[in-house]
């Protein structure tokens, strides 16, 4: 058994996208030190599983650059509302408090990459 519990409890890797909610967002994104990018997805959706995907793979490589959260809109509606969230997936690129960027649906990997070291490049 603690092999399984030793697969299935360990934290996210660095750089992974980590779980956010309507009662931690502000505290977790907004007090961010580095820039944010929150996916917001539905467990329905088979794009936001395609966009889950990209976002585990290259996320390690932005560690300490920029947080990557994801944001579940079904279990979490006063943030998604929030940002007037009307289709997923959909990201939405922050620096402090600010929107600097949202794109709407899947975005294939070289042009996500290139976001993420587009707000990666501008601090706080």
């Amino acid at each position: 058994m603690g092999f399984f519990k030793n697969i299935f409890n360990r934290p996210p890797k660095p750089g992974k996208p980590r779980p956010v909610t309507d009662a931690t967002f502000d505290q977790e994104v907004l007090n961010s030190d580095v820039p944010v990018v929150i996916d917001f997805w539905s467990p329905t959706c088979r794009p936001c599983q395609v966009m889950a995907g990209l976002l585990n793979e290259i996320g390690p490589d932005f560690a300490g650059r920029v947080n990557i959260f994801k944001l579940n809109v079904a279990q979490n509606p006063e943030t998604a509302a929030r940002f007037e969230i009307r289709s997923v997936p959909t990201l939405v690129f922050i620096i402090g408090e600010t929107v600097v960027d949202t794109v709407v649906g899947l975005l294939p990997l070289m042009p996500l990459t290139q976001k993420l070291e587009d707000l990666a490049r501008k601090r706080r």
